[in-house]
């Protein structure tokens, strides 16, 4: 009788085993979205500084970079369901509009908030 209670135990537990292995999955595939994501506004960010210590040879770089970057924070805000990795992307994108509205006049602009913002976001999309 030990064997067919034990049999029907694994019976009952295997439908919260499996949830919960689901549940690990949904946890491990947000995690690897938001690390891809922290490393496109990354080479986004790393973008808009070569282009910005290059401004004199090709300014209009500086503004495709950050059109980059506003485009990439586009998606991501649009796919993400975290409030965190939305707080991040909303500082960034305030960011990034400031730098466009600087370069719109003709100014180098200031992109030290930029990477400050793009830093947190990385922080938030890092586990642990």
């Amino acid at each position: 009788m030990p064997s067919r209670a034990r049999r029907l135990a694994l019976a009952a537990a295997a439908p919260l085993l499996a949830a919960a292995a689901l549940t690990g999955c949904s946890a491990v595939d947000k995690a690897l979205s938001c690390a891809q994501t922290a490393a496109t506004v990354a080479t986004d960010v790393q973008n808009l500084q070569d282009a910005i210590s290059n401004a004199g040879d090709n300014p209009q770089a500086a503004a495709n970079a950050l059109d980059q970057i506003s485009s990439d924070l586009k998606a991501i805000d649009a796919d993400t369901g975290d409030a965190d990795v939305s707080a991040a992307v909303k500082s960034l994108t305030q960011a990034v509009d400031n730098a466009q509205a600087a370069a719109e006049k003709g100014d180098v602009p200031d992109i030290s908030p930029v990477v400050d913002a793009a830093g947190e976001l990385t922080k938030v999309c890092t586990p642990g």
